[in-house]
């Protein structure tokens, strides 16, 4: 019988994740293995990104880098600050760096790294693979991170998925999958009419029935758990957009709520650790 060191063990050798934050405000992403501790974006102040971690027991003076999708301020506003602070490393492709270099502030060469578009690098005991996406920024791109044949694919800002992106993240055991906005909400809103044609462009972000229906084509016999992430305050609602997935889901006859479950996230408050 396993012994309850055992078990403690073993989750030492998964992967523990929690969405800190996640929104229009702000994304930050936590991913802890025994050996490797780290942050997806900062889009927040280090202030605030110190509390989210303090909200899941966790010390930002044990991480070990920052891995940047892309230069919008609401992924990287605490890079800098929490490079400095923390000594991180930083990993970001060659244009994402060039575009975000300055907004950041001063830090140290040999805390810069770069992590080139569909590659797949290895940090501490995590296997990482980069992927694009389609936005309007420099060079963006996503991760997924593996551990012992387990993944975990953080995939927003991004206005459409392309089918090559659907099948080589399909079957993951988790997502972190876009849900900007509901269509109807967004066209009737207080935007200006070029900041609604922007999101609503191929380099924008996913709807929440369009992340849905990219969800169809990538869960798998795996896939357990399903977070909605990057909602807008002004043009959707928690409720509305798991009610939409939901309804996707349900009428492409998959398994929700059986066999995976989807999850809010929160631009305040972080999501409790769960081990893949």
């Amino acid at each position: 019988m396993e012994t309850l060191k055992q078990r403690n063990v073993n989750k030492l050798e998964d992967l523990q994740i929690s969405v800190l934050a996640s929104g229009s405000s702000g994304n930050a992403i936590y991913i802890e293995s025994a050996q490797t501790k780290l942050l997806i974006d900062c889009g927040l102040t280090g202030k605030k990104t110190t509390e989210l971690m303090g909200q899941i027991d966790r010390d930002p003076h044990e991480l070990d880098a920052i891995l940047v999708s892309h230069e919008h301020t609401d992924h990287i506003k605490g890079v800098g600050v929490m490079s400095r602070k923390y000594n991180l490393d930083i990993y970001a492709n060659e244009k994402t760096w060039q575009a975000m270099d300055k907004k950041i502030g001063k830090v140290k060469t040999e805390h810069k790294f770069l992590f080139d578009l569909e590659e797949l690098k290895t940090i501490g005991d995590i296997d990482v693979l980069s992927f694009g996406v389609s936005h309007d920024a420099a060079d963006p791109q996503f991760y997924a991170f593996e551990k012992n044949s387990k993944q975990f694919v953080v995939l927003t800002d991004t206005g459409y998925v392309s089918d090559r992106m659907r099948d080589s993240l399909k079957n993951a055991d988790a997502y972190l999958m876009e849900s900007n906005h509901d269509t109807s909400l967004l066209r009737m809103g207080g935007y200006p009419w070029p900041l609604k044609q922007r999101i609503l462009s191929d380099k924008g972000h996913l709807s929440n029935e369009e992340g849905a229906l990219a969800l169809v084509d990538m869960i798998g016999d795996k896939t357990k758990r399903i977070y909605l992430g990057h909602l807008s305050k002004e043009n959707n609602m928690k409720e509305l957009a798991r009610d939409t997935v939901e309804e996707v889901l349900l009428r492409k006859d998959m398994g929700v709520n059986e066999t995976f479950h989807l999850y809010d996230t929160d631009p305040d408050s972080a999501q409790n650790l769960f081990i893949l």
